[in-house]
């Protein structure tokens, strides 16, 4: 059998026309952009048109994306720099299903005497902005919420909650990780102050990301050299890698609207196949407001584990719980959703990416009816 893979939420390929853009800056294209001779000179204006690029994705002005490692580095810029820059406002609020790139630094600031608000989610995911609202405090200094869940995929109604925000005089980020690419992200309808993008969550390198920073929304540097970045995020840029994730967003433009609804169709063909099977199957999440390419699947009657040794080797999907041995770990974020114990320990994540075909799902469903029944 092929090998297959529906685990692109946990990264892409680096698509063929990203890495053609890319070669020439491994290779004869070498100068540091910060260098007045030529050899510079056309790596800064190649760093600066990856920058329009992804402002031209996101729909706002070049002058507010700064060009990072990644989602990680990005959400830390945000969350602890706005700490540093507050002054006398303590109180933040985020929701209890952020990934660890957000819940780990709001960790990291209650140990520094400030206060988390972990808001809430219901079943499908969401959260309630009217309880957004009551949250909000006069110290409040910053609320991050993600666009879509990493997990389950749920998209949260940003713009309604960074409308709050906004009529409190409070700054609001989201992580857009797993939604730049995948589906419409113009800041401008989002109505963020700063936003997160993440290059290997939808076909660009490892090691490479983006943070979008308002006009007029002032972070001071997490990291203290030259002023590269703005004088936001010092030290020589990941040239290639930057050009990987411009290209990367030049690409993913045309293909919003055709790629969604085909990976929509697949991912219900998948869970539709799982049922006709004669498996329990129960979808996680939104079913409607979600990614889509993300389903995630519990199997009743089965762990995770038990799932992914079904699947063996040459399927690749992520487990929606943690497996140590013998021990299943609810995901946090299935278990904020209150899913009952009995179906979080048997939760897979399908996500889906562009090169999926239903000649994979067809393989997928088959392989679970002959080994699950058996």
């Amino acid at each position: 059998m092929n090998r297959i893979y529906l685990d692109y939420n946990a990264s892409t390929p680096i698509a063929p026309k990203v890495l053609e853009a890319m070669m020439p800056y491994l290779t004869s294209k070498f100068g540091n952009p910060s260098s007045s001779h030529s050899f510079g000179v056309e790596c800064r204006a190649a760093i600066e048109q990856a920058r329009e690029r992804v402002a031209k994705l996101l729909g706002c002005d070049a002058s507010e994306i700064v060009f990072t490692s990644g989602a990680t580095e990005s959400n830390n810029m945000v969350i602890k720099g706005i700490a540093k820059a507050a002054g006398k406002g303590k109180h933040f609020i985020t929701s209890q299903i952020e990934h660890p790139a957000v819940l780990e630094p709001c960790r990291h600031l209650e140990r520094y005497g400030y206060n988390v608000t972990y808001l809430p989610v219901d079943g499908r995911g969401l959260v309630d902005p009217e309880e957004l609202r009551r949250s909000i405090i006069g110290d409040t200094v910053l609320i991050s919420i993600m666009h879509a869940n990493n997990e389950v995929g749920t998209i949260q109604d940003i713009t309604a909650l960074a409308k709050i925000a906004t009529s409190q005089g409070v700054l609001f980020h989201t992580d857009a990780a797993q939604s730049v690419g995948k589906v419409p992200c113009r800041v401008n309808d989002l109505g963020v102050d700063f936003l997160t993008v993440a290059g290997h969550k939808f076909y660009a390198p490892k090691g490479v990301g983006a943070l979008y920073i308002g006009q007029g929304r002032k972070l001071p540097p997490m990291l203290h050299g030259a002023g590269h970045e703005h004088g936001m995020r010092p030290g020589t840029e990941n040239l290639a890698s930057v050009v990987g994730l411009g290209a990367a967003c030049e690409l993913a433009m045309p293909l919003l609207d055709s790629e969604g609804p085909r990976q929509k169709k697949l991912g219900q063909m998948l869970f539709d196949g799982f049922k006709k099977a004669g498996l329990k199957v129960h979808l996680n999440g939104h079913p409607e407001k979600k990614l889509p390419n993300t389903w995630n699947i519990s199997f009743e009657g089965h762990d995770a584990a038990a799932v992914m040794e079904a699947l063996g080797k040459e399927i690749a999907v992520s487990p929606g719980a943690a497996c140590h041995g013998d021990t299943v770990n609810a995901s946090h974020v299935l278990v904020a959703m209150g899913v009952t114990d009995k179906l979080s320990r048997g939760a897979i994540r399908f996500s889906l990416g562009r090169e999926t075909t239903e000649a994979d799902i067809d393989v997928v469903v088959q392989t679970l009816k002959e080994k699950l029944r058996r």
